[in-house]
């Protein structure tokens, strides 16, 4: 009587060509040949690892033995470590495919029908199942070993591909991560727009403007938060040696001082708020209660839409019509300008500031440069200590990591110290007089630069109660004019907080002050 089989043949990616899988199936169709046995089914796994029985066709190969395993007499490979390396779990299959569905597994390279009931074979399979796990454990210890060696210590990239902004050259050891200019200028601008609050979904669709072809919902987090960018790169820790972030054999993007800030920033707790031009103010202004205002259109006894900013808590706190609100707000840019005097002192003061901040930052340059030596030093003879087995790996993992998170933090301190900060204060002198007209400031941003202002001179605490803006706190220098802002119902200061504030009187002389106070 003929007896009948299933096949199931699978081959990996860990080297082995596509023919493979031919040589395979010209081994298991001479081996049925020669047994009389008939193929009832062919299953294949291309691609798959066999540390795992979460295949998709050996998933479809056990629902096919529960239904027809009435019919069924061997299950054929070509080779038991082709079918898993994982001893423990193959060997109760095995078992349960013989006891349960009276089918018997076939290798056919090593020639063998297992059968439970022969000890021999029982014994022959089981260690033929643990050669074929110790082979992959020491396969896994090779390839970790040489993964972490390349990156941590030779400094290599080993990605298949390049990240966005560089461009990969040369081959194995003598490959490297090349900047390609206009990426890495789209990649500094999502930096800086990260920095400065843009929304992720703006930050997104200005990145794809730019031409960036990497899609996804998290696409810019991922960038946002890969150290490559900074030169740097993770690795696993592997046996004994820690794992972290090791520099990298490439020329970086980002400075570690701004990499450093945007992880800070990912830490933070964030609100989002969709930012829309009609509705400039949804996301900075607050209700009384301390809920922060949503905006829509309301719908007239006419059909027309009227645009409103209202608060979710109840219809009787805020329901403010948007055109009157964003009236207001032009009125408070109108009279937050300054005038020419005040600029001349703060461009005055600004200088003053210059000069001792150099100095200051000469000393803290100098001071991170021997605590970046020492930490260098430090972390030398811990290495020492743990070659000459003079310390446990607790101790040496624990004072590794220290040391290296201590070195990144004052690497990062010394570039921010390095970095000329002659042009941020000719940028200050160059744009000081638009303060002269913050109205004109306000109106040609954008939405979001709109917002940033708000929230920077009100401390994000700007909130709405009865027809007129309030805030706990406003910028000093803004400070000038907050009596008339009140006198004109646009805005008021809290009135549980006492406030002083100084104006500097007489021109352009400013040699006289006048102390006014205001308590409510």
């Amino acid at each position: 009587m003929q007896k009948k089989g299933i096949k199931y043949l699978r081959y990996s990616s860990d080297g082995q060509s596509n023919s493979s899988i031919e040589w395979q199936d010209t081994n298991t169709n001479q081996w049925c040949k020669t047994h009389n046995v008939l193929v009832e089914d062919v299953f294949i796994d291309a691609g798959y690892s066999a540390k795992t029985f979460d295949r998709p066709d050996f998933e479809k190969l056990t629902t096919f033995i529960a239904k027809n395993y009435k019919t069924v007499d061997y299950l054929i490979v070509n080779q038991l470590d082709r079918f898993s390396r994982e001893a423990g779990e193959a060997i109760s299959l095995i078992k349960k495919l013989q006891l349960k569905f009276s089918i018997q597994i076939v290798s056919v390279t090593e020639g063998i029908i297992y059968d439970y009931y022969t000890p021999g074979s029982h014994f022959r399979s089981g260690l033929q199942l643990l050669l074929a796990e110790d082979n992959n454990i020491d396969r896994t210890l090779k390839i970790n070993g040489g993964v972490y060696t390349a990156k941590a210590t030779e400094k290599r990239y080993i990605g298949a591909h390049a990240p966005y902004g560089y461009t990969k050259t040369g081959f194995r050891k003598e490959a490297r991560l090349e900047i390609v200019e206009e990426e890495a200028a789209v990649i500094k601008e999502i930096y800086n727009q990260f920095l400065s609050g843009t929304p992720i979904k703006m930050i997104y669709e200005f990145a794809v403007n730019k031409g960036m072809k990497r899609r996804g919902n998290s696409s810019i987090q991922k960038l946002l938060q890969n150290p490559i960018y900074s030169g740097q790169q993770y690795v696993k820790p592997f046996k004994d040696h820690p794992g972290g972030l090791y520099p990298l054999n490439n020329v970086a993007i980002i400075d570690m001082y701004t990499w450093q800030l945007v992880q800070r920033k990912f830490k933070q707790p964030s609100t989002h708020c969709s930012i829309t031009d009609s509705f400039p103010l949804r996301g900075v202004i607050n209700c009384h209660c301390g809920r922060q205002l949503t905006a829509a259109h309301s719908t007239g006894k006419l059909g027309k839409k009227y645009p409103y900013y209202k608060c979710n808590t109840t219809s009787s706190h805020n329901n403010i019509n948007a055109n009157f609100a964003h009236h207001q707000i032009d009125g408070i840019m109108e009279h937050l300008s300054l005038p020419d005097y005040m600029i001349e002192a703060i461009v005055d003061e600004s200088d003053n500031l210059m000069n001792i901040h150099l100095v200051e930052n000469k000393k803290e340059l100098q001071r991170n440069k021997l605590l970046l030596e020492k930490a260098e030093t430090d972390l030398f003879n811990l290495e020492k200590k743990w070659i000459a087995d003079q310390c446990s790996f607790e101790t040496y993992n624990r004072w590794y990591n220290d040391l290296t998170q201590q070195r990144v933090y004052l690497k990062s301190a010394i570039e921010k110290n390095s970095r000329d900060d002659n042009e941020l204060h000719f940028l200050l002198k160059e744009n000081i007089y638009a303060l002269s007209d913050m109205l004109f400031v306000y109106q040609n941003a954008s939405t979001l630069e709109k917002q940033e202002l708000i929230k920077l001179v009100f401390d994000n605490r700007l909130y709405y109660k009865n027809k007129i803006y309030r805030t706990p706190h406003i910028m000093q220098i803004f400070e000038h004019n907050t009596l008339i802002l009140k006198q004109k119902q646009l805005l008021e200061l809290d009135e549980k907080r006492d406030f002083s504030y100084k104006v500097p009187l007489g021109g352009a002389a400013g040699n006289r002050t006048l102390v006014q106070t205001y308590s409510p």
